[in-house]
């Protein structure tokens, strides 16, 4: 069974202070993913910067961000709606309407670090409907059981559609889960059958719980917006360098590398062009 890898470029809480590598417009990031493209990525998790590297739900840097990613290469487009702790849920939906491939769906609030990220029911409900209407694949963001249990809830009501259900379980931000094997492991398990998923384990265990969740049956995420460091006191620099530490892993575990068409066929989705 093929890992299918996602490069994490930006994310919406590190700055260039944190680590002068971090991409925050739109060429920047359209470079790293290109070539985190040709090391083996297949699916670009995309978050938005203005020009003050600030985050942003704007809907013409999303687009120009979308454009220059494809003309360099064929990788899928995944579209954070997660935006930023600052953003407003209803500038972070409008996002859906740009019809990426895919876009993350958090179907709960919750406490992170020492604010809120606010996903109240209703707003997720709606959003997750529109994107049925658009065409555009939900990755489902789970911090928590919890948060499973609500996903679980809106696919029985008949508000998410899309099969295969795509997760990707995240471990490490204050406010949910801890970084362990047994909270993955505990996740795992309580995963609908056929399902596609993948463990994003933010700061310090990283490594551990990536090795872990390709061992386990699941995909990969890579990139400086889960971790800062390739290894404890070394800067990563840039993406590709975490990107080729996942795909390493997965070739230890022998379980070949996907490419992008092989990731849009398990994903259901239709390949781009190349």
């Amino acid at each position: 069974m093929s890992v299918s890898i996602t490069v994490a470029t930006t994310g919406p809480i590190a700055s260039k202070r944190d680590n002068p590598s971090l991409p925050t417009q739109p060429d920047e990031i359209a470079e790293e993913v290109h070539a985190a493209f040709l090391a083996g990525a297949s699916v670009a998790h995309v978050h938005l910067r203005d020009a003050q590297d600030r985050p942003t739900a704007d809907l013409a840097i999303a687009r120009e961000t979308m454009e220059k990613i494809a003309e360099r290469c064929p990788i899928l487009i995944q579209l954070s709606t997660g935006v930023g702790l600052d953003v407003s849920f209803e500038e972070r939906e409008r996002l859906v309407e740009l019809r990426p491939q895919m876009a993350t769906l958090n179907p709960c609030s919750m406490s992170f670090g020492a604010a809120e990220f606010r996903n109240p029911p209703a707003d997720v409900e709606r959003m997750a409907r529109r994107m049925n209407e658009l065409g555009v694949k939900p990755e489902l963001e789970i911090y928590d059981t919890g948060h499973l249990e609500a996903a679980l809830r809106l696919r029985d009501a008949g508000v998410l559609t899309s099969e295969p259900m795509q997760f990707s379980i995240v471990l490490g931000v204050r406010g949910g889960m801890a970084a362990t094997p047994a909270n993955l492991i505990t996740m795992v398990e309580r995963l609908p059958e056929d399902c596609v998923w993948q463990v994003i384990a933010i700061g310090r265990a990283n490594l551990e719980l990536t090795a872990m969740g390709i061992a386990l049956g699941g995909n990969a995420r890579a990139g400086l917006e889960d971790t800062l460091f390739l290894r404890k006191g070394e800067l990563s620099q840039g993406n590709l360098p975490l990107v080729q530490r996942a795909v390493d892993l997965a070739r230890a575990l022998d379980r070949p590398i996907a490419t992008h068409e092989e990731t849009a066929q398990a994903l259901g989705l239709s390949v781009p062009a190349l």
